[in-house]
């Protein structure tokens, strides 16, 4: 019975013709021998498994055949080849650095380099690994690398040109090994699987040939793998099973979830593939590659570089043609961000969640602030059934405004700009206006909010509430909405802790007395706040305003410059301060 050869050893190149994916290198080499043209050392670069150690003894057998072809490769006949075939010619060496990488390993080869060739015009010294050799060990191989016997050529072979050092890069001719395309891959695997007799589909073979990630070696390893299992099919439900890989339609039925703005779908196709045992991060990352691809379809000058089969080139580019760009260009950046986050998140499976709950907000109409880029999205248009209808004159609810507002400008002039606000001034958070009959909207700012929090909760009754408090229940509710956000809002919560509202002149009237930022930071939450504190005292009527301070917010809550100078009154710390001539940034 025939001992099985793995693939990789089995159609492993032996002439120039046989390399893949790297004819332009080869086509060099074949004219320098072809013209006499040889160097005394070369270095061979690239990723693993693209052929540099095998075109090293390609190039090797044929600069000592003594009978070349016409094509420039080597005839396989005479003695010099037959001894190179069957691994025991003497003029060819090699050396595995990674394992040989001492200073007397390359002194054995400095004294094997003073004996000529016993057959054949050259003795040719292969070093694989290069980069491994220890510092010593390359010293002392600079002087015979730069000038060798005339019969003694040196082909260097490393995947990490970086760590040679310039004194040897300076006495080699360089040649850098391309990635083995996807297509290449394909084809030689395509006659790998006639030769054997396995019938293959194309499909499979692209996958297989992914997976290799342009190394040759590691998709002959790979197809051995599939090949095993298959019963003489290679198919493609046959190798995503086998080499556990994650569909791509797990990815088109994501993104069709997020073409309808729905999240539940698109959650339950991430537990979907948690469940299959796949790698959260693994994920995250085939989903960024994905909308990479539909990028790529989504314009016919790009729809080339996707290395893909044809009807799966063409399923991509239906898709592609239904999402804008921006979308597009968003939800890869929203990859990215939990791509990098991942690592030190605590809550890993959240960390995914979230992100696929923003790339679906990308195309959902919301009033909040969602997406990547933080900024507002399209309004939700309210139905006509709730648009407020203007009260009739005599009808008009009285209000009582707690700021006094500019006069309003004729129509024709343009709107003053707003100014900050001064020193002891009174400003509402927002602005609001207290409403004297039950069911009319609560105003922020002048403007109509039916769509928060607060107002949803004053539409829910018939009637405003009205119940009687006492300042130690406003104090209760609030500090309990302060703890609630401890964790995702930390400095508000720090807020709310540090400052005490108290009763103003008017009733139900509430005061603050915090800086500028700090008024800012209360504004984006004070829907919240106010339904918080109005739903724990059951009275619709309380309002909260500001004081702006001109000094700060007080020697509770100090400003840097306010820490630094308290600080400094301590003797020790000011020499350690003037010492290290440290500044407040």
């Amino acid at each position: 019975m025939e001992q099985y050869i793995v693939s990789a050893r089995k159609y492993r190149p032996s002439t120039f013709a046989s390399v893949v994916g790297q004819q332009a290198l080869t086509s060099t080499l074949k004219n320098a021998i072809a013209n006499d043209r040889l160097a005394h050392a070369y270095l061979f670069c690239g990723s693993r498994g693209v052929g540099k150690t095998s075109c090293a003894r390609i190039f090797a057998k044929t600069i000592n055949c003594l009978n070349p072809g016409a094509d420039g490769e080597a005839c396989n006949e005479c003695p010099s080849c037959r001894a190179f075939n069957e691994g025991n010619s003497l003029n060819i060496v090699e050396l595995d650095a990674a394992s040989h990488n001492g200073i007397e390993d390359i002194k054995s080869i400095i004294e094997q380099v003073q004996i000529p060739p016993t057959r054949g015009r050259y003795r040719v010294f292969i070093i694989d690994e290069v980069h491994m050799l220890s510092t010593a060990a390359f010293n002392a191989f600079l002087k015979t690398l730069e000038e060798p016997p005339a019969y003694v050529i040196f082909i260097l072979a490393t995947t990490e040109k970086h760590k040679i050092i310039p004194t040897i890069l300076s006495r080699c001719q360089i040649y850098d090994f391309n990635r083995i395309s996807i297509a290449d891959m394909v084809s030689h695997l395509g006659r790998v699987a006639a030769d054997q007799g396995i019938t293959a589909d194309p499909a499979a073979l692209n996958i297989i040939a992914r997976q290799a990630d342009g190394a040759m070696r590691d998709a002959l390893s790979i197809f051995d793998q599939v090949a095993a299992s298959a019963h003489g099919n290679v198919t493609y439900e046959g190798t995503i099973a086998s080499l556990n890989v994650l569909d791509a339609s797990y990815y088109r039925r994501l993104v069709e979830a997020f073409e309808k703005g729905d999240i539940p779908a698109a959650l339950l196709v991430f537990h979907e593939v948690r469940r299959k045992g796949f790698d959260s991060l693994f994920f995250i990352n085939g989903l960024g590659e994905y909308l990479r691809c539909l990028m790529l379809a989504s314009s016919p000058a790009t729809l080339p570089l996707l290395d893909m089969p044809d009807d799966m080139r063409a399923e991509t580019a239906a898709q592609a043609a239904r999402l804008k760009p921006d979308f597009l260009y968003a939800a890869m950046g929203l990859c990215n961000d939990a791509d990098l986050n991942y690592r030190v998140s605590g809550n890993k499976q959240l960390l995914v969640e979230l992100t696929l709950i923003r790339i679906a907000q990308l195309l959902s109409p919301s009033t909040i602030k969602s997406g990547r880029a933080g900024g507002p999205l399209k309004p939700i248009k309210k139905p006509e059934a709730q648009q407020a209808t203007p009260a009739p004159a005599s009808e008009k609810p009285t209000e009582r405004t707690e700021v006094t507002a500019a006069p309003e400008k004729p129509a024709t002039s343009a709107p003053a700009p707003a100014q900050p606000p001064r020193a002891g001034e009174h400003v509402a958070v927002p602005r609001t206006t207290r409403r004297e009959q039950p069911g009319a909207p609560l105003r922020v700012g002048g403007l109509s909010i039916h769509g928060s929090r607060a107002a949803q909760a004053d539409e829910a009754s018939a009637h405003s509430r009205r119940e009687a408090y006492t300042a130690a229940q406003v104090l209760d509710a609030w500090k309990a909405f302060g703890a609630q956000r401890e964790k995702t809002m930390p400095a508000l919560s720090t807020l709310i802790r540090n400052i005490t509202p108290m009763p103003g002149s008017e009733p139900d009237a509430w005061i603050v007395k915090v800086e500028q930022s700090a008024a800012l930071l209360l504004n984006d939450i004070i829907d919240e706040l106010l339904a918080y504190v109005r739903n724990a005292l059951r009275n619709d009527s309380w309002s909260l305003h500001t004081e702006i301070h001109s000094s700060g917010l007080g020697p509770e809550f100090w400003s840097d410059s306010q820490v630094l100078k308290h600080l400094l009154a301590d003797e020790d710390f000011a020499k350690f301060y003037n010492d290290f001539h440290l500044k407040l940034l």
